[in-house]
Order: structure tokens, then sequence, then C-alpha cells
């Protein structure tokens, strides 16, 4: 896929930010066929996606012009259209979909969280061999659930230029709530730039994106707080894993325009109400690498299902939601003509935004993006904050041979010492201080120059609504306030346990299970039939959304009891959490990070489920 050499690819500047949360408005031109799109490409205005309904689907993958930040720049499209349709199926019913590839490479579509056999799940190389230029795939399965889903590509970045849509199932049974009437709003993020050059790009400087870096004025500002001798060991130990507690995500508005819907901010894209109905929202986080905080001032949102299985309804002011997730709400706007639909980014660098109107063209005024938030070493699940000396409080890690010990707090796994000679790692439950043991790690991890770093004291943070949202004012939505409308559908208690480990090294972007990319790593073995549990563990300093193709996720609470049914489990930094999985799916599965450029460096392995 070659980007027009042309085009500017180059850091936005201010100028440029200001045009896109103030005066753009994304545009579409459909139907011309090629990536490379020719000089005098004209885009369209953008249009609400077309919603398609029924058993039969014909669905084009193409190219097309589009226009979010006054640059025209090539994207993928379905049927002309960025997003994709909104497709609507019934439970019970079996969908034919036939996907047409019109681009000049191969291309896939992928069903996010829908129950289908392995060789329709749509993942080149392990479910089929994707759809080859001018070929046409035909998908065919039965719908055995009902919610809110999505769909997107599963070959190289495709998804983030563009190949991605909502899909809304109805179920068979009448839903536990009412609502008068509904809307999708399906955010994500578009970049002007090449999807290949900015993952070369992050692999070359990871943190490109990161203008917040603490200033000499903020380290007088903490010292005045904390008192010196607490900000200077603060300090050190983030010098001494290399890293900066303002990294929260890899990419964000200094490189993306947030969408809502397909619109750029100044877009204003408008659901109608009439006052006092019910609105369900169907809310998608089709980003591919961007976490949003969403709320609706002025309303409570009532929050009735999760990746599309029902919940207990939990009212709520706000709701982070990770890449890849679905939530549905209910609100009841009433007393004002027009609402905004906020959703800031989680590093408060750009937001998205609708609006909720009783007609168009109104607009609500916009809340300011919240305080840059700054990790600790809490987050990190290393202890207490700048917690005492040596490993006091937890921090600690792998510091490799030839370094001082343990001195001085945190430090990291340095992979190799100026010698050349490998790290000879320590034993980390020798290290325990606590009383209460702390967290082993896989042998691979030890000495491994693609981890620089590993949490010595995770916990599960369900009640912790995440960096940035604590004590905000506002109630937040949290994994432990959300719990299932049904109770654990299988009833066994697992078989076996699995333990796997998030690591990844920030200044190389590279990331991995285990210390393991997925080129080099075995995959894993399920039983057909079997329920086992999967604990997940975050030894990285970053936010991952873990989805496991084909099968679902029962996440347990702190007592190992099953809590809520998933397919996308958000894993914060210095997070421990564990849930169930029943192997009842044949068949080669993919297991990622649903962060798009981390599965692309290496965070993914291969689920198989044999008989």
């Amino acid at each position: 896929m070659s980007f027009d050499p042309s085009a500017p690819d180059s850091a936005p500047s201010q100028s440029r930010r200001r045009f896109v949360t103030g005066l753009s408005v994304g545009g579409v031109a459909a139907g011309l066929g090629l990536w490379r799109l020719p000089a005098m490409a004209n885009p369209g205005l953008a249009t609400a996606p077309q919603v398609l309904t029924g058993t039969q689907f014909d669905l084009s993958i193409g190219a097309a012009a589009v226009n979010f930040t006054g640059h025209v720049r090539p994207a993928v499209t379905v049927n002309g259209s960025l997003p994709a349709p909104i497709l609507r199926w019934r439970e019970g019913d079996t969908v034919t979909l036939r996907v047409a590839n019109r681009l000049d490479v191969a291309s896939s579509v992928h069903w996010h969280g829908i129950l289908l056999p392995a060789n329709m799940d749509g993942v080149p190389g392990l479910s089929f061999d994707g759809i080859h230029p001018g070929e046409t795939f035909v998908y065919r399965f039965d719908i055995r659930q009902s919610g809110t889903y999505w769909y997107h590509s599963h070959s190289l970045f495709q998804e983030q230029a563009g190949l991605y849509g909502a899909i809304v199932i109805d179920p068979r049974e009448p839903a536990p709530y009412r609502h008068d009437r509904e809307h999708v709003i399906l955010l994500s993020d578009w970049t002007d730039k090449d999807p290949a050059a900015l993952f070369r790009r992050l692999k070359k400087m990871s943190e490109y994106d990161n203008h917040y870096k603490r200033t000499v004025g903020d380290f007088f500002r903490d010292a005045d707080r904390d008192g010196l001798p607490a900000t200077l060991r603060d300090r050190g130990e983030w010098g001494r894993m290399r890293m900066t507690p303002t990294d929260l995500s890899d990419v964000n508005a200094n490189t993306y325009t947030y969408l809502l819907n397909g619109q750029a901010p100044a877009g204003n894209w408008t659901g109608l109400f009439r006052s006092g109905e019910k609105v369900l929202l169907r809310f998608i986080n089709g980003s591919a690498m961007s976490y949003f905080d969403v709320r609706i001032p002025g309303l409570k949102m009532t929050v009735v299902a999760a990746d599309g299985q029902y919940i207990h309804p939990v009212t709520v002011d706000e709701f982070r939601i990770a890449v890849a997730e679905t939530f549905d709400v209910i609100v009841e706007p009433s007393g004002q003509d027009a609402y905004a639909i906020f959703a800031q980014d989680m590093g408060r660098t750009g937001y998205a935004r609708g609006t909720l109107a009783v007609r168009q063209g109104l607009e609500a005024p916009l809340p300011a993006l919240d305080p840059r938030p700054i990790l600790t070493m809490s987050d990190m699940g290393h202890g207490g904050h700048g917690g005492g000396k040596g490993m006091e409080g937890g921090c600690g890690a792998n510091m490799g041979a030839g370094m001082k010990g343990m001195e001085g707090g945190c430090g990291a796994n340095m992979g190799h010492d100026s010698t050349g000679h490998g790290s000879t790692g320590h034993d980390m439950q020798a290290m325990d201080h606590s009383g209460g043991g702390m967290q082993s790690h896989p042998a691979s991890e030890t000495g491994n120059p693609l981890v620089d770093m590993q949490t010595m004291s995770p916990l599960p943070k369900l009640d912790d609504p995440g960096i940035g949202l604590r004590d905000n004012g506002r109630t937040v939505l949290t994994y432990a306030a959300m719990k299932s409308l049904f109770d654990d559908p299988d009833g066994r208690d697992p078989s076996r346990t699995l333990e796997l480990h998030l690591t990844g090294h920030m200044e190389k972007f590279a990331w991995s299970f285990n210390g393991q990319k997925f080129m080099d790593a075995e995959p894993l073995r399920l039983n057909y039939g079997e329920r086992m549990r999967i604990v997940l563990v975050n030894d990285t300093m970053m936010t991952h959304p873990i989805h496991l193709h084909g099968l679902w996720s029962d996440l347990e609470d702190e007592h190992g009891n099953f809590h809520l049914r998933k397919h996308t489990i958000d894993m914060p930094p210095g997070t421990k959490r564990s849930y169930r999985v029943r192997a009842d799916a044949l068949g080669r599965w993919a297991y990622h990070c649903h962060l798009l450029y981390h599965m692309e460096a290496g965070m993914m392995r291969e689920v198989r489920v044999e008989e």
C-alpha cells in the first residue's frame, strides 16, 4: 500500500490542531478504487454510514479520498464510507456476507466478539488466507448472541486507515430495559500519516507524541507539596527506568484527529431526541490506539450492557472505554435542547465530540480538557509512591548484572549491562519485604532485552476508575461496578490456570507476552470443552486491552467468582486480573493486545482449541 508522497507528512502544528478541532469537516469520495489517489481527487461531504439489515450483505472494500484536517488523504472504505456501514442482524438468523476486495493488496474482515466457526473469523494466516485483490470471500455463520459489536480489518494497518464499522444484533427475546430510540456512537482515531510510516516512527522514536514531560517548574511544585527527599526519590526512580510518568499513550492528538461516527469535532455529528425519551446509545471504541473518557455534561448515563452482554444497570457520570470495548447506555434528555457527547483521550491531548439535540444545527458548550494525568509508582504496581529504601514499598525490577543491586527504589530490567553480558536477574520471591509474597515472573523475562520493566505487587484494581479519573468529582464506571445479569453460564470450576505476562520495552517499542514476540512463541493449546482460568499480569507501564477471539472471557472478582462476561479485558499498568474461558470452539484463534501497533510489534499469541 503506497501513500501519496507529495502529501504532508510532518508533525502537526498548533494551527493545524486548531483547524482539526475547530474548523474542519471530514469528507469521503467513494468509488476511486485505488489506494494511491488521483491528483485531482476531490472529497465529497461525509454522510452517516448506511445501515444494512437482513441476512444477505454485499460489502466492497475500496479506497477513497478523505479530508479531516484540510489535507486530502487516502483511506480504506467499505461501500464507499468511513466508517463502514452499520450491519444490523437478528439473533437466531444465519447471515451471509459477500466481501469483495477492490484494493490492490490483500484484505480481510474480522467480526469482533462474534461467536462463529474459526474459518469465518477473518484473521489471515490463522483462519483463512485473506481476501486477495479482485476476489470475493463469502462469510456465512449463525448469529448466537445479541448486542453491540463491531467489525474491522485484520490485515496490516487497514483498520487504522478506515476499515471498521458497527454491528447491532437485535435480541430474540425482549431486552431487560426499555428505550424509545437509539444511536450508534462509534469512536475512532484518524491520522493523515501513512499508518505503516507511523509504525516505523514508533519503532524509532516511541515518545514522539509525548509533548508533556515534566519541567523544572513541576519539580519545585512537587518538592513544595511532597518534600524534597520524596521528589528526588520519585525523579530518580523514573530516571532509572528511563521512562516518563506522562507517557500514557503512544499516539495522541499531536498526531491523531479523533472522530465520532466519522466526523471530526467541528463536524458535530448530531443524534436527535424528543424531550423525555429514553435514548439508547451504543458506544463502540473502534480506535487503533486511543482510550476515551466519555461523558455527557448534564446527563446521567445508565450502563446496561458491556461488550454486548447485559449487566445489572449502573448509573454513572463518566466511563473509560478501552480500545475494542462496547458499552450500551441509556440517557433521558430533558430540560434543554442540546447536550454534548464529550470523549477526551486518556492523555488529555484532544477529544471527539458529537451532540444530542432536538433538531439539527444545535450545539452545546464543551467542557475543558481535564488536567493531564501523572503516573505514580503505585500505578506501575510498585507499591507506595516513592516508597522507602531499597525494595521497601514494593518497588523493584530486574536490574541485570553489573548494576548496583536494588538501591534507590524502582529500577528496570536493563537487559544487558555495559560489559555486554546478559542480565543475571533476581529471585523475585526472595525480594519480598512485605510478608505477603511478591509477584513471580516467567524465566523468559529474565535478562530479556525486550523487557524493560516488571511489576512487583500487582492488584486486580477492579474498583479503580483509572489514572486521571480518580477523585474528579464525578461518578466513574469501574469493572467492579459492572456485574453480568446472569450467573456463570458454564458453572464448572476451572481445571487449570495459565498465567501470562504482558511485557514490553518502551524505547524499542517492542511488545509481547512473557517477553516472547508472536513469531517466537509456541501456540497456547486448549483442550476442547475444558474450563480454564487465564491470569494476566501487566508488567508494562502502558494500558492494554486484551482480546481472545472466538471465546468469551469471563472476568472473575477478587475472590475468584464469576463477575462479568466480556470479549476484551482491559489491563491497566500494575494490574493482575483473572478470567475463565470455556474452550467450546475448535480451531486456531488470535489472542492479542487490541492496540494495533502493539499487536503488530509482537503482543499476540495463537490459541489452538483441539480435541
